[in-house]
């Protein structure tokens, strides 16, 4: 009996830790999180990153990826903070629209996004 009370406790406890650690982030927080930093979107089984530069510039490389050759493999943009969205803008990927995202960071390193028109993801955070 005992040891079921202390799995119980224990899972209470993880779920409880999981949750205060889940946390939209506010302007400062996402800057804070992604300047100078590589954003690795997690996609079709494949890690995408994203290089986000203390000046505004964000930069992509999918060259090692295969389907890659059908899109332009390397692409510069700018990215901002609006309100509580990371915002970005691509030269040629996505047609050049700007995408906005509001941040949910999950883990130490782990945050879940979600895009203006609904789409969502997870990715990692790497120095």
């Amino acid at each position: 009996m005992r040891k079921h009370l202390l799995a119980a406790v224990a899972a209470i406890a993880a779920s409880v830790g999981s949750a205060a650690l889940a946390q939209d982030l506010d302007a400062d927080g996402i800057r804070d999180l992604v300047s100078g930093k590589t954003v690795y979107l997690r996609s079709y089984g494949l890690e995408l990153p994203l290089r986000y530069s203390a000046n505004g510039v964000v930069s992509g490389d999918i060259s090692g990826i295969s389907v890659a050759r059908m899109f332009a493999p390397r692409e510069q943009g700018k990215w901002w903070v609006e309100g509580r969205e990371l915002c970005q803008q691509w030269t040629s990927w996505y047609d050049g629209k700007v995408l906005c995202f509001t941040i949910r960071k999950t883990g130490e390193r782990n945050i879940a996004w979600t895009r203006r028109d609904g789409l969502s993801g997870k990715a990692r955070i790497a120095g």
